[in-house]
């Protein structure tokens, strides 16, 4: 399953674009807190999906039937770019273990890229409803390099896969590497330059909300 936000309108396509616009983005709490205020949205979308269980609260008054979300996701984040689009998540699944992957492209001299993984922290993700988090898809590849780890080291009950931006080639590799990852996607971008920088994206998402690294 794919859900593109920005198919439909809503405010979350106001707060894409001003993540967008290179003016805007010189304010980086703003920046941090649209990319925080589209994880929130993703949240609510994603736990429309989840299993919940009957429930009566005592009121001052009586008793109020309802429904409750059965248990938490796990959010598992590719750091230092997903942090904000994690607080957003986190601040609907507020009692959410959460993991964090550190994954970068190692340039070749030839202009090619490869995928390294630093390290990967995660709680005990058997039988559990896994989030992972990316705020930009390029190519994919670190994604799902990322998915088959944690598929291939634990029993998941079921993956999604949120990010704020990501290219078409990125999302048909998830696809067809990931079929039974369900994605949730903020907008999706036709075209990536040779060097696999999402067109017209939004740039470095890292260098956006936490200033440019060396």
């Amino acid at each position: 399953m794919t859900f593109i936000l920005s198919k439909e309108n809503s405010i979350a396509n106001h707060f894409i674009a001003e993540m967008r616009d290179v003016t805007i983005q010189q304010d980086r709490m703003r920046f941090r807190r649209n990319m925080e205020r589209l994880g929130e949205i993703f949240a609510y979308e994603i736990s429309k999906r989840l299993s919940f269980k009957a429930a009566a609260i005592e009121t001052p008054l009586g008793i109020a039937e309802t429904s409750l979300l059965l248990a938490s996701p796990v959010l598992i984040t590719i750091v230092r770019a997903g942090l904000p689009l994690h607080e957003g998540l986190l601040n609907f699944f507020d009692r959410a273990d959460c993991g964090f992957i550190g994954a970068y492209r190692k340039a070749k001299k030839s202009g090619a890229f490869e995928i390294e993984r630093k390290y990967l922290t995660s709680p005990d993700l058997k039988d559990r409803v896994v989030i992972v988090i990316d705020p930009m898809i390029a190519t994919g590849s670190s994604m799902v390099l990322s998915c088959q780890e944690l598929l291939a080291t634990y029993d998941i009950k079921e993956l999604h896969i949120v990010a704020a931006i990501a290219s078409e080639e990125g999302v048909e590799h998830i696809k067809a590497y990931l079929p039974k990852a369900h994605l949730w996607i903020g907008a999706v971008d036709s075209e990536m330059t040779s060097k696999a920088y999402i067109v017209p994206g939004l740039g470095d998402a890292g260098d956006l909300a936490y200033g440019e690294k060396v």
